[in-house]
Formats: C-alpha cells, sequence, structure tokens
C-alpha cells in the first residue's frame, strides 16, 4: 500500500516546486536591521532579462517602471536618471526640481552606488546610501537593491524601516514586471 502513494506523493511534491518557480518573480524584501538611529533594507527580484536589459531599463527608463505615486509630482515621466558620478536620479517640478539620490559610483551593467534621503526623509536629519548590483543569474538576473539610512528623524528611524523597504519592494517589483512583460503594473 506505502508504495502505491509514492507516485502520488511525488506528484504533489513536483507540483508545489514547478508552482514555486513559476509564481516566484516578487522581490524578496527584508529589514536588515533597525534602531533609532538608522536601518538598512535589502531588496532581491530574479528579472528573466540578461543584465544589460535590466541595467538599461533601470537607467535609462526609469520614467516608465517608477512608480508616480512614489514621485513628488505624481507624475513618473518627469524622472531622470544619468548614470556617471555625480549625476542625479532628479524629479522635474510645475515650479522647480528635486534631486532625489546623487550617483557616486557605477560600473556599467554591474551596479550603482546612490547618495541621498528619499521621499519625506529628506526633511529629516538622515543620510542615505543606495546600491543596486545586477550579476547574471540562471534565467537572467538577480538585482539586488539595499538602502542603508543613518541620522537623525524625530521618533527614530526604526518604525520607517518596514514602510521604506514594501516601497522599495515595490519598485523592484515594478522594474522586475517592465523588463519582462514591458508594463509595470
Amino acid at each position: 500500500m506505502a508504495g502505491c502513494c509514492r507516485p502520488v506523493l511525488f506528484m504533489r511534491i513536483l507540483v508545489l516546486i514547478v508552482c514555486g518557480l513559476v509564481c516566484a518573480g516578487p522581490a524578496g524584501a527584508e529589514v536588515v536591521d533597525s534602531s533609532a538611529n538608522g536601518f538598512a533594507v535589502r531588496n532581491v527580484a530574479p528579472i528573466a532579462a540578461h543584465p544589460s536589459r535590466v541595467y538599461n531599463a533601470a537607467v535609462d527608463l526609469i520614467s516608465r517602471w517608477w512608480s508616480p505615486a512614489h514621485s513628488f509630482s505624481k507624475n513618473a515621466a518627469n524622472l531622470t536618471l544619468e548614470a556617471r558620478p555625480g549625476g542625479c536620479l532628479c524629479e522635474r517640478l510645475a515650479n522647480g526640481a528635486v534631486m532625489h539620490l546623487t550617483v557616486v559610483y557605477v560600473v556599467a551593467q554591474q551596479e550603482i552606488r546612490f547618495s541621498g534621503a528619499l521621499g519625506p526623509l529628506q526633511q529629516t536629519g538622515v543620510a542615505g546610501s543606495m546600491t543596486w548590483k545586477l550579476s547574471e543569474s540562471a534565467g537572467g538576473t538577480q538585482f539586488e537593491w539595499t538602502y542603508t539610512v543613518g541620522g537623525y528623524m524625530p521618533g527614530g528611524l526604526a518604525a520607517t524601516a518596514p514602510t521604506v523597504d514594501a516601497v522599495l519592494a515595490d519598485q523592484l517589483n515594478r522594474l522586475k514586471r517592465f523588463v519582462e512583460s514591458g508594463r509595470p503594473d
């Protein structure tokens, strides 16, 4: 009797594994560390495309995949990214502009590091370091997105870490969907 159940059990396990591989894809989000004085978050996603394609989409087409909800103008078309040291992840506004991050390190097709405080963090006494790291993996690219923030914010930074992590996970998932399907939503 036990021998007759093995094929059924094997098929169930195989179905779960295949479903896990097919359904896999959303960014793995993680608050790596947090305290009153800072936090570190890490998001990783497999993207089914060559690193050069992912890099070019991330940099050159940022206005097409970035969530407009996470921009000051509520219009991602206003975003630009210059991938060179001193370059800017900037946004045009109706009556001005905002510098979200400054590029401090670039190895084309592999890694970009930024310095700066995103969104509401700009109004506090914090500094941030963000890294986009791309590596070739089976089936495409592993995109690792880390952001470390430290400094002073009224009430502390620990409570902010999960929100920042969720926003960055959403952004990475939008990039993944954009590269793989042509649409970020």
